[in-house]
């Protein structure tokens, strides 16, 4: 009987549902006017043209769902179909599955390896049939049009039965290219990714690429977030000019909603590539001493729960820590993590 109900499994057909049907992470807000994007529908015509595309990506977002499926399937479109010559396409538009194990841990399953704009991908097969929960992570550098998981015809998926990772207060994170995920190789190895799964806490990511420039429209939709910790990272991408003018207004206009709430904020990293180019350390140097002296300002006029980190030990000593110099590998990612994790834990506390 065993084994003919085996073979009764391995012969079901799969079901697709909706992944709209299921819980999903990582928003700031739900006013936005497709269910995979980040910014609200009502700044399209608003935000600047590059920074509006790239809130289009579905970068720290992901589905929770629970299943007994022998087999995890999922079929996607992807909304731009794009390409980096830096990045893996399992990083930029791929999918990648966890599972809860009970014992604190969401342990990596497997990743959806895209193969163009419309994709349907067999993620996981041949398993026990027992009740599992899930958390799938979307695409960092790509949206998403549609998204649909299939499941053996005759099991089970179902809303999630944990809340994890914890949805109450979650961590808002705000950047440039590295913390939208530049260079992970698979979306579970973003840094805010990985920060959540090992706080178990959900984090919002909205990192953009390039385009971290302290748009003030950005603060206004993080301060709507009833956030436990905000996270600012965006001196990659900020100019000297840009954060003399802009740094403290974006500051105060999430401090105006949270007057209590933990605001970190983060240096420059120190580039692998800053040891030869001169002229790229002198801006590292500029912008990190711009950012030092307007936090110094701002805790003289008696700013409270402000957090400082310092880049210095961010990416390691061995240079090995980027893809090119400036965006982060996977080891990059969880050294970020590590740096960062225990000062997030703290301001939470």
């Amino acid at each position: 009987m065993l084994c003919l109900f085996g073979i009764q499994l391995q012969a079901q057909q799969l079901t697709y549902y909706d992944a709209s049907c299921f819980p999903l992470l990582g928003k700031a807000t739900q006013d936005t006017g497709a269910r995979y994007e980040r910014l609200p529908d009502s700044l399209k015509n608003i935000s600047r043209p590059p920074l509006w595309n790239l809130s289009r990506n579905s970068a720290g977002m992901a589905i929770r769902f629970r299943s007994n499926s022998t087999r995890i399937a999922l079929k996607w479109e992807n909304l731009f179909n794009n390409h980096m010559n830096h990045m893996t396409d399992v990083g930029i538009k791929g999918l990648d599955l966890y599972c809860w194990e009970g014992n604190g841990q969401w342990r990596f399953v497997n990743s959806a390896r895209p193969n163009g704009k419309t994709n349907q991908v067999t993620v996981i097969a041949n398993m026990q049939p027992k009740e599992r929960e899930y958390m799938l992570y979307l695409p960092l550098y790509d949206g998403l049009v549609s998204l649909s998981i299939g499941v053996d015809s005759l099991s089970t998926i179902d809303q999630p039965q944990i809340n994890y990772p914890v949805c109450e207060k979650p961590i808002v994170f705000y950047g440039t290219s590295i913390l939208q995920g530049g260079c992970a190789s698979r979306p579970g190895m973003a840094h805010t990714n990985i920060i959540s799964r090992r706080l178990n806490r959900e984090c919002i990511n909205l990192g953009f690429s390039g385009n971290g420039q302290l748009d003030l429209e950005v603060a206004r939709v993080m301060a709507e977030v009833d956030a436990s910790v905000f996270v600012l990272d965006f001196v990659p991408n900020a100019s000297v000019e840009q954060m003399k003018e802009r740094m403290e207004t974006f500051y105060r206009i999430i401090r105006s909603k949270h007057p209590d709430t933990p605001v970190v904020f983060i240096e420059d990293p120190i580039f692998t590539h800053t040891f030869y180019d001169e002229r790229i350390a002198k801006e590292v140097q500029r912008k990190n001493d711009t950012l030092k002296e307007i936090l110094n300002r701002l805790k003289k006029e008696n700013e409270k729960n402000i957090f400082f980190i310092s880049s210095k030990k961010m990416l390691g000593e061995d240079g090995e820590a980027t893809i090119d110099g400036i965006h982060f590998t996977d080891l990059g990612m969880m050294r970020y993590a590590d740096l960062v994790c225990p000062i997030i834990k703290k301001a939470i506390k």
